[in-house]
């Protein structure tokens, strides 16, 4: 496993992708802080995260469940530092983000994969994508 920090002048772009990526992926939810550690949702699907960094915000929300069931919303305020932790494989594992206080939130998937492995199915790249799904000239 490997640690890896993601620049504050990224975290919007990281946070955008990640989403996209890991939508509905079951996740947990744990805080770690003065309070000891804290365990706000097991198993639920990850809607997204986003980060607001306007203003001097520095927050990230965490968007988690479903809009018709449960679901919950986390914020870390004045956030400082945000890792994404990788399998070997390159895989993503969890995200960590920690505040100026040094309260961490730990955003663990249940299962990890690579995001173009999910369901055993492997997407190929997008240039042959677009190369097989753009007609040949010259062909009849």
């Amino acid at each position: 496993m490997q640690t890896r920090e993601i620049p504050k002048h990224d975290w919007q772009t990281f946070c955008d992708a990640f989403s996209r990526q890991h939508e509905g992926w079951l996740v947990t939810v744990e805080v770690f802080g003065g309070a000891g550690a804290q365990t706000e949702t097991v198993d639920l699907p990850l809607a997204g995260i986003a980060a607001d960094l306007k203003d001097g915000e520095n927050a990230i929300s965490v968007l988690i469940g479903e809009t018709s069931g449960e679901h919950v919303n986390h914020t870390i305020n004045d956030a400082a530092r945000l890792w994404v932790e990788e399998t070997d494989s390159g895989a993503h594992e969890a995200l960590k983000i920690e505040d100026r206080n040094g309260e961490v939130t730990l955003i663990r998937f249940r299962s990890t994969v690579l995001p173009e492995m999910v369901d055993g199915v492997v997407l190929e790249p997008q240039s042959s994508r677009q190369e097989s799904a753009t007609p040949s000239r010259g062909r009849v």
